[in-house]
């Protein structure tokens, strides 16, 4: 049986290092932010929550047709954790988990995505990670159990500092997607990865 798990895309940051917002920018026919919310909504999650801030109603208006939860993080300013406060206010009382995704990763698919809500239901551990030749990246899913400790993160962290407090509760999946590790930072980033074919 397939496990409820809401996916947080976090949406909300100021893209410093790219002097634009990232998530605005085109890919593709779309952007990155729309490819990214779209392989989530192909996918076997529960719901999708898109937590924004900076340039709210540019983000918003851009998904606007599409069945997915806004939070707005009046406090993006404050860092990754008020995101992920953000997220995790919206989320139903029937999940069994959360994955938190990052809107700077377009490159995740959909069987990927499955991949991990499968693997978290096949196993008993908390945290899952999807791992691709060697290298851990995102999106993770943490099992409710760890909604509290999520809730006290504060500052520019996420749920880093939680993997690391509880490594024996950690399962790592392997995945053929090089997708988890590539974000888009920087513009030579971004025009390095929307030229390759996929």
């Amino acid at each position: 049986m397939i496990p409820l798990i809401s996916a947080i895309i976090l949406a909300a940051g100021e893209s410093r290092r790219m002097g634009k917002p990232k998530q605005l920018m085109p890919l593709g026919k779309s952007t990155i932010l729309e490819r990214t919310v779209d392989n989530f909504l192909n996918s076997e999650v529960y719901d999708v929550i898109v937590v924004v801030g900076y340039k709210t109603e540019e983000v918003i208006s851009l998904i606007a047709n599409r069945p997915v939860a806004v939070a707005v993080n009046s406090a993006y300013r404050e860092g990754m954790s008020t995101s992920i406060v953000a997220g995790l206010s919206l989320i139903s009382d029937k999940v069994q988990g959360v994955m938190f995704a990052l809107a700077d990763h377009p490159f995740v698919d959909s069987q990927t995505i499955n991949r991990l809500v499968e693997a978290f239901a096949a196993h008993n551990k908390g945290i899952t990670i999807p791992v691709y030749q060697g290298k851990r990246g995102h999106p993770v899913i943490f099992a409710i159990k760890y909604k509290e400790e999520l809730l006290r993160l504060k500052g520019d962290i996420g749920g880093r500092e939680i993997i690391k407090r509880h490594p024996d509760d950690v399962l790592e999946v392997a995945v053929d997607c090089e997708g988890i590790c590539i974000d888009i930072d920087t513009v030579d980033s971004y025009n390095s990865e929307k030229s390759k074919p996929r």
